[in-house]
């Protein structure tokens, strides 16, 4: 239960991401709302995971989660470039999340 709840809290993460890209700096409402709801929800998930995971696994795959989600909501959503070096940088990040997981019990 701790690893869905903890990949709920990382797809939170992208979604307070990119509904600060949205915000403008903070100076739309929704947006920033949007922000800051999400990022409360997604900071209270990472921490009840926590309670089971270790930290360095849990904030990893977190972290993970959200720079992959973002970086493929950049691209597919805001056309960001995807060049090779972009998508071997995200492959290694996923390869890292995969060892995390595999290396932590549970």
């Amino acid at each position: 239960m701790a690893w869905f709840v903890l990949a709920i809290a990382g797809l939170l993460e992208v979604v307070w991401a990119y509904a600060m890209k949205l915000s403008d700096g903070f100076t739309r409402l929704v947006p920033s709302l949007v922000t800051g709801a999400a990022m409360i929800a997604s900071f209270a998930l990472l921490s009840w995971s926590m309670r089971v995971l270790p930290l360095g696994t849990a904030y990893t795959v977190w972290t993970g989660i959200g720079a992959l989600g973002a970086f493929a909501v950049g691209v597919i959503g805001l056309g960001e470039p995807a060049n090779a070096l972009r998508l071997v940088a995200a492959a290694l990040i996923l390869a890292g999340l995969v060892l995390m997981k595999l290396a932590t019990p549970g």
